[in-house]
């Protein structure tokens, strides 16, 4: 039969999961509960995305700011140089709070004229009148408020960060403005690495710099502290705001997890499915210009045949090409065909040319994180059906 449709993706609903419930046999049930009453089909290569908010609340992985002071008390003895955070109520203020609880003194180095996931500080028009030089210039927090004004709202939220960042470290904090992670070696050789994607390039250049401590955040919380959460391979990298005073980490065993619940499907339907654990899909809101990916991955966990890119013709180059003189039934199966006996592997070849040459885990995850939202739709499971189909697929 000539299959109608290609991929297709449906959240599924949950009860709600606290910590100590058993979440591979809650997450299984439900997918089979929803395949009953939606009437369709477990099949083989589906895949299944878990957010890693589920699991973390499964596991009980949280930890409070205090957890988070007496660790910073333990690595850094005075001040701590606190390089490239982002602007973020849900995956800052928190862990802010925290360093600031240890006692120790801040000296807070953003970037400008945004924070590495896009978050601006200031107009980069008026930063260019100006004539404010990012690659060079370093300002103090006199000099941003008397350039750009005593209140500088994110468009979206509403929220002057800098202020909020302020009024968290209190008397204790003091707020530089560079996108040279050198320029924090003036005040301290202590740091604390606190950008998400560019941590190890930012650690490399301070120890080469001459930097006496250098720590990132995932070396924060990376083994439990008086019972707390924690992570040991992201610390409180990925951490989101649980309440005010806690943080719900990033996901531990993911791995096994997963593996897991392919099982337990495997065991229920006969079917091989692949599974993944997701969290911020991997794109960019072209209006806010900010690039989603708050986490150090789109997902921490996911099954063998998740690993590597896709590999796919561009069925518009080569209908617009070798195909051209074509038409109706006959450049059908001539696409079929060509589907049919393409390479293993069409890196750099030209009928490949325009296909997304990104991982699989993060164009799924990203899909899952678009299906899932992240509100009040229940929906923390996502169940991907098509995905490996092509138009030669029957």
């Amino acid at each position: 039969m000539v299959r109608r449709i290609g991929t297709t993706a449906r959240g599924i609903r949950t009860p709600i999961v606290k910590e100590g419930d058993d979440l591979a046999n809650i997450v299984v049930d439900s997918l089979l509960l929803a395949a009953s009453s939606e009437d369709f089909s477990i099949r083989d290569r589906d895949v299944l995305g878990i957010t890693e908010s589920l699991l973390a609340r499964a596991q009980g992985n949280y930890a409070t700011s205090d957890a988070i002071a007496k660790d910073i008390k333990v690595k850094f003895p005075s001040t701590v140089g606190l390089v490239f955070p982002i602007l973020s109520r849900n995956r800052f203020s928190i862990i802010l709070k925290g360093i600031i609880s240890s006692g120790r003194k801040v000296v807070l180095l953003l970037s400008y004229p945004s924070d590495e996931v896009g978050n601006h500080l200031m107009d980069i028009d008026k930063m260019d009148e100006l004539k404010i030089n990012p690659y060079t210039d370093i300002l103090t927090e006199s000099d941003y408020r008397k350039l750009f004004g005593e209140k500088v709202v994110h468009p979206f939220t509403g929220v002057d960060y800098v202020s909020m960042y302020k009024e968290i470290g209190k008397d204790n904090i003091e707020i530089i403005f560079s996108n040279n992670p050198r320029t924090i070696l003036d005040y301290t050789k202590d740091i604390l690495v606190a950008n998400i994607h560019d941590r190890h390039r930012t650690k490399r250049i301070l120890k080469e710099s001459g930097a006496n401590i250098v720590y990132g955040l995932d070396d924060i919380l990376n083994s439990s502290i008086d019972s707390s959460g924690y992570n040991p391979e992201y610390g409180v990298l990925g951490s989101n705001l649980a309440s005010e005073n806690e943080l719900k980490l990033f996901p531990r065993d993911c791995q096994s997890f997963v593996e897991s619940v392919q099982e337990k499907v495997r065991e229920k339907t006969g079917k091989n499915i692949e599974v993944m654990i997701y969290g911020d899909g991997a794109f960019k809101d072209p209006v806010g210009k900010i690039w989603e990916l708050a986490d150090p991955v789109v997902s921490p966990g996911y099954t063998k045949g998740l690993e590597g890119t896709p590999n796919e013709l561009k069925l518009k180059y080569i209908v617009d090409t070798e195909l051209d003189d074509l038409h109706g039934d006959e450049v059908m199966e001539a696409v079929k065909q060509k589907i049919n006996n393409k390479d293993s592997s069409l890196s750099k070849k030209e009928e490949s040319l325009g296909t997304t040459p990104r991982r699989l885990t993060d164009l799924l995850g990203s899909l899952c994180d678009l299906t899932s939202g992240s509100g009040d739709k229940g929906t923390p499971i996502v169940y991907i059906q098509g995905y490996f189909d092509n138009y030669a697929t029957e």
